[in-house]
């Protein structure tokens, strides 16, 4: 079968299909036209496999959700620590970026706001007994 599109996306896709294939074939000693065929998978079995691909697949969304969230929540503790650095506080910038934002994404940037900041307040009081040692070690 000859492939006819251009389009580079779908030509990719197939590709990896065939890949997926020929590794399925391998660990399966068995195309799925063959199992159908021979009668080794029913529909049923062929269902239960959509599911359990489409359960992976849930987790996979779920992780990659995560690192996400964890991606963004770096690039705006970092934001907020340049913008402060330049001695601005940065609430022009927040309120533009927030009037952008649908109300799922202003609750999800509240919460990562508030994580920054109890991330701060940890790294204060860590550093918070070093800082009085050193100022007893002046004093004596």
């Amino acid at each position: 079968m000859r492939i006819k599109t251009e389009d580079k996306i779908v030509q990719k896709v197939l590709a990896k299909m065939d890949q997926r294939s020929l590794i399925g074939q391998k660990k399966y000693g068995a195309t799925m036209m063959q199992e159908i065929e021979g009668q080794e998978k029913d529909l049923d079995r062929f269902l239960v496999d959509v599911q359990e691909e489409l359960m992976d697949a849930l987790l996979y969304i779920e992780a990659a959700r995560r690192c996400l969230t964890d991606e963004i929540e770096e690039v705006m503790i970092n934001r907020m620590g340049v913008i402060g650095q330049n001695g601005n506080t940065g609430k022009h910038y927040e309120d533009e970026f927030v009037n952008n934002m649908s109300p799922e994404e202003i609750s999800h940037y509240v919460k990562m706001s508030e994580k920054a900041d109890m991330i701060k307040r940890m790294e204060v009081w860590v550093d918070e007994p070093e800082a009085k040692s050193l100022e007893n070690e002046k004093a004596i």
